[in-house]
């Protein structure tokens, strides 16, 4: 198997749940068991196996941007990057999904933020966060009963 095969698999196995949480988004299976924890789980493991396997022999590291670019010279590594940022990226996407619900906020207000999850991160993660501000006039995120201010 090749890092460039695994890529594609990985790629390909978002997509549809991305769609999902796009179209489908009260289905059961979207922001919930499947979507927000069985396949993030998956990639994790690829994460995991490709990290396991190929960072010993790889130069660079995290101490300085030249370090990082050094490691992404690598192909296994690099693949390693996109699986994380795949993985997290429909986490978050999943969560946005589910907190919308919980905040009665619309879908379709929802969909643009999901669409810049899904392909600038950080961004769309920013754009939901400030929809959510605005809807619920105020910057808390409370999960299973605990505030955690934001700011």
């Amino acid at each position: 198997m090749t890092a460039d095969f695994l890529f594609h698999a990985a790629t390909t196995t978002v997509l549809p749940a991305w769609l999902l949480l796009i179209f489908l988004p009260r289905w059961k299976w979207s922001a919930g068991l499947i979507v927000g924890s069985m396949i993030p789980a998956l990639l994790s493991l690829l994460y995991a196996a490709v990290i396991v396997v190929h960072w010993g022999g790889s130069e660079g590291g995290f101490g300085s941007l030249a370090e990082v670019s050094a490691l992404f010279d690598d192909p296994w590594l690099l693949l390693a990057g996109w699986v994380h940022y795949l993985a997290f990226d429909l986490f978050i996407g999943a969560w946005e999904v589910r907190d919308s619900q919980r905040m009665k906020i619309p879908h379709l207000l929802v969909v643009p933020c999901l669409l810049l999850t899904f392909v600038f991160g950080p961004i769309g993660l920013l754009m939901y966060l400030t929809l959510r501000g605005i809807r619920r006039r105020q910057i808390i995120i409370e999960e299973s009963g605990i505030a955690t201010p934001t700011a």
